[in-house]
């Protein structure tokens, strides 16, 4: 979701910095990058302390959840460039869309109502619905079985290495799209909007022929 189809990077970044200000711990924006993408439980402890519990743990990752989406509903949030296009030409050409997320599922919920493309996803999958974060393929073989479809019919849309790497384990073609760095995808785009129109066409046809 972030990164693909919207950047709310900023929310999350000051979210976290008042929460842990809050909790008299200072955060830097270089810690925060490092764990951008991640799963709260991953880095929180490393933040707050070997000696925090897991209760402990939760309850802060969930403020901070909450003062983040309460920034997403006061503020909007906008499409990256060419990503409501996609995904409304793919919605209209049948194809069945999920959202395979590390964030919690009340997040991602929150974000697509806020780009306006709710209705155009059947499902979509959080972190509540897996064990393990990227680059294992935990979350994308949730999403293809949430479809219902094989992961072999399945193409990614990823911003980051690891999520490449996942799809790869899942047996799953990817469109890499980033500005800083061209991600080792089956196609690597700056922007959603650069990306040819056959695009998802020519990779599902290479998938099926096991090429």
């Amino acid at each position: 979701m972030d990164g693909t189809l919207a950047d709310s990077s900023d929310q999350h970044w000051r979210a976290w910095r008042d929460a842990m200000a809050a909790a008299n711990r200072r955060l830097t924006y270089d810690q925060f990058v490092a764990a951008f993408g991640q799963r709260n439980d991953r880095f929180l402890r490393r933040w707050l302390g070997s000696d925090t519990t897991d209760a402990e743990i939760a309850r802060f990752g969930d403020a901070k959840e909450a003062a983040y989406r309460r920034l997403i509903e006061a503020e909007g949030l906008a499409p990256l460039p060419g990503a409501a296009t996609w995904v409304r030409r793919l919605h209209a050409a049948g194809w069945r869309q999920a959202v395979a997320s590390s964030a919690p599922r009340a997040n991602v919920a929150v974000m697509l109502r806020a780009v306006g493309l709710a209705d155009a996803f059947e499902t979509f999958v959080g972190a509540e619905d897996v064990t393990m974060g990227k680059p294992d393929p935990q979350v994308f073989l949730a999403g293809a079985a949430a479809l219902c479809v094989p992961p072999s019919s399945c193409i990614v849309v990823e911003d980051a290495a690891v999520g490449v790497e996942a799809a790869r384990r899942a047996g799953m073609r990817s469109i890499g799209v980033s500005r800083a760095a061209r991600l080792d995808a089956d196609v690597a785009v700056a922007t959603l909007a650069d990306l040819p129109e056959d695009a998802f066409d020519r990779l599902f046809q290479v998938a099926q022929s096991g090429v």
